[in-house]
């Protein structure tokens, strides 16, 4: 049998040998492995410490007030704008505010004052061009638009068609 720590995708089915789930064959057969490979067995000797550990450990009592001190903390969250103001509401408590409102005027003069009044382009009339049209073109136009009106109404039947 192939060592099954090396083969890909197998520790998992030595872990579930640890944990006592696989069935009677299996767990069989790999036993059989583990008797020849020190690898395996090593990693089963590791496994079932843990395992004994795990199941010796005990957790600490909870206190009798746990759920009502949890309830009252879960009230008093603090909103996360809160949490990010925190660290400069001494700053702004009496001189922050007036400094922080002069640096945003020195910010905006500055801005202001590298960037002059965009001034408007001359205004050049353009003169508005007549194309001739053929009265075949201008009766193609209006067939087109004759079967886009039908091709809308068909598309929105609630609308009704419009002349």
């Amino acid at each position: 049998m192939r060592c099954q720590i090396e083969s890909p995708g197998h520790a998992e089915r030595l872990l579930a040998y640890c944990a006592g789930k696989l069935d009677s064959q299996a767990a069989a057969a790999l036993e059989e492995h583990i008797r020849s490979c020190p690898g395996c067995a090593d990693f089963v000797k590791e496994q079932r410490a843990v395992w004994e550990a795990l199941d010796g450990w005990e957790t600490a009592p909870v206190s009798a007030d746990f759920d009502r001190r949890l309830h009252r903390r879960i009230q008093q969250e603090v909103s996360w704008w809160d949490l990010l103001m925190r660290p400069f509401r001494p700053l702004m408590a009496r001189q922050g505010l007036p400094v922080a409102a002069a640096a945003c005027l020195v910010i905006a003069a500055g801005v202001m004052l590298q960037r002059p009044a965009a001034v408007p382009p001359e205004f050049i009339p353009q003169s508005a061009q007549v194309n001739a049209a053929s009265p075949d073109q201008l009766e193609h136009a209006i067939d087109d638009m004759e079967i886009l009106r039908e091709l809308n109404h068909l598309v929105r039947p609630d609308a009704e068609p419009k002349m």
